[in-house]
């Protein structure tokens, strides 16, 4: 708002602002579909092991981008790449990951979370291990950003899949746990990378790195299928052949699956989602040089990622305790809107914390954002679309943000390499997620009051049918009375004719 705006347009602003937030808090969000092909979740049991399996390659899949940050100085100054092209490694392995969402979904509902996740597992250790022997930047793409982002696509949809099947009552909690793999893996990762490559060099760490990503082999091990009753068996063999025809044409339709783009929810989701999307990981990637740039110690530096990840693992869980209440859940849209706009909002103050100390300030409140955010963003999806619809709305999200995932840390290492400065990229990557959150905000508004002048006018609707149906009923019934009477009369005229003869 311009400081030279009037106090009575300041005052109106400001109370239609608190109105409009009121209103929207106050919505509850429209219930989505139900599930009635899959099995009743357990919330609980096995659950909680599959929870930590997918803890387990959940934080590979996204600390793994953030945490190779730390080699990038190296790999500069060993191939003599430029921060534009060294942030291509940690982008092209995003936007696989998020591009590969259509495919995993299909082998997940083929084959299940578990081989999917166990290959997932053994290709980002292959990844890891060959680009160990990389001479090139071109070869480090290939190794790293291909294969590897393959790898985590595999860890990351498969596992969120399987948790929706696991959990319903519980589930936001349930995803909270799993998605707080991501700050833990970030919290060891960050200073273990910085201390394997003093021993060993970026070549060594990157080998290293590779054998510690097999353990998600283990972990997709204990995401055993959830029972399924038994169907009844089918009496006509034509109507098998139909019903299986009809499923391959509904397999191959959902791959990529257009008709969300006919939910306006999903489109305000989308668009809000992308604009996180590109300004989410820049930071990340180039935090430690920024703090090095600010005089910083390299693993000082190092450790900001460590303190933003060990804040981030307390606010993922916490975060889904308090979307899992009565008061929160209904209004999930609204909590994921304001965790984008505090996210943003701390990107755009950065470049003002000059000192250790205040730097270490951002690290924990970035954490708190980014932890909110990442908490909700899966379940705020699977809250609109449903399971049954989720693998397929995942699926569709996740490769449309491939795009801002993809452009997103390049664009901010060119506005380096140009300026020679690092605000001008937390000034951007703060600008486009507080817009985006705040266009969330205001499209569920809009949204959500679209969809209640619609159901007053359905129910308004309903209701004068209802009353027509009385009327009528109540006019057919006083016809039949008259009929009755009628032939009651002209039954009793003869009776009254012949009495009178006699």
């Amino acid at each position: 708002m311009n400081e030279g705006c009037g106090s009575n347009s300041c005052l109106s602003f400001s109370g239609a602002l608190r109105r409009s937030a009121a209103a929207l808090c106050g919505r509850k969000m429209p219930p989505a579909p139900a599930d009635v092909s899959s099995p009743k979740p357990v919330d609980g049991g096995w659950g909680w092991m599959v929870v930590l399996g997918a803890h387990i390659s959940i934080g590979f899949a996204y600390s793994t981008p953030k945490a190779l940050s730390i080699f990038f100085k190296p790999i500069k100054e060993d191939l003599g790449a430029s921060y534009s092209e060294i942030a291509w490694i940690s982008s092209i392995m995003l936007a696989v990951m998020y591009a590969g969402g259509p495919v995993s979904s299909v082998l997940v509902r083929r084959f299940g979370s578990r081989p999917v996740v166990m290959m997932g597992g053994l290709m980002c250790g292959v990844s890891m291990v060959t680009a160990s022997f990389g001479s090139s930047i071109v070869y480090l793409y290939l190794c790293i950003g291909i294969i590897g982002g393959w790898g985590l696509c595999f860890n990351l949809n498969a596992s969120l899949t399987i948790i929706s099947k696991y959990f319903l009552a519980k589930r936001p909690l349930a995803n909270g746990l799993a998605m707080a793999g991501s700050p833990v893996f970030l919290c060891f990762l960050a200073p273990l990378n910085q201390y394997l490559l003093g021993h060993f060099g970026w070549r060594g760490s990157l080998l290293i790195l590779g054998g510690m990503m097999l353990n998600c082999c283990v972990a997709g091990a204990v995401m055993r299928p959830v029972a399924r009753h038994s169907a009844p068996p089918k009496e006509v063999d034509q109507s098998n052949n139909a019903k299986s025809k009809g499923s391959r044409l509904k397999k191959v339709k959902t791959f990529v699956d257009l008709s969300f783009f006919k939910d306006p929810g999903f489109i305000i989701y989308l668009v809000g989602n992308v604009m996180f999307i590109f300004g989410a990981y820049a930071p990340i990637v180039f935090l430690s040089a920024y703090a090095v740039s600010r005089g910083v110690e390299e693993y000082s530096a190092a450790y900001l990622l460590s303190i933003m990840g060990f804040v981030d693992m307390f606010v993922r869980p916490l975060t889904g305790l308090v979307a899992n209440s009565k008061w929160v859940r209904p209004r999930i849209q609204a909590l994921f809107s304001f965790a984008m706009v505090f996210n943003g909002t701390f990107h755009l103050l950065c470049p003002l914390m000059r000192t250790y100390p205040l730097l270490v300030a951002y690290a924990v409140f970035f954490g708190v954002g980014f932890g909110m955010v990442f908490a909700l963003i899966f379940e705020c999806l699977m809250d609109l679309m449903g399971n049954q619809r989720f693998p397929s709305a995942v699926g569709l999200v996740t490769i449309i943000e491939c795009f801002p995932m993809l452009l997103g840390p390049p664009a901010a290492g060119l506005l380096v390499d140009i300026f020679d400065d690092y605000k001008y990229l937390f000034f951007m990557c703060g600008g486009v997620i507080t817009t985006g959150g705040l266009f969330l905000f205001v499209m569920n508004f809009y949204n959500y009051n679209r969809l209640e002048k619609a159901n007053r006018g359905k129910e308004t609707e309903q209701n004068r049918n209802t009353v027509e149906n009385q009327e009528r009923a109540s006019r057919e019934a006083q016809m039949e009375l008259m009929d009755s009477e009628v032939k009651e009369t002209n039954t009793a005229q003869p009776e009254y004719s012949q009495l009178g003869s006699n």
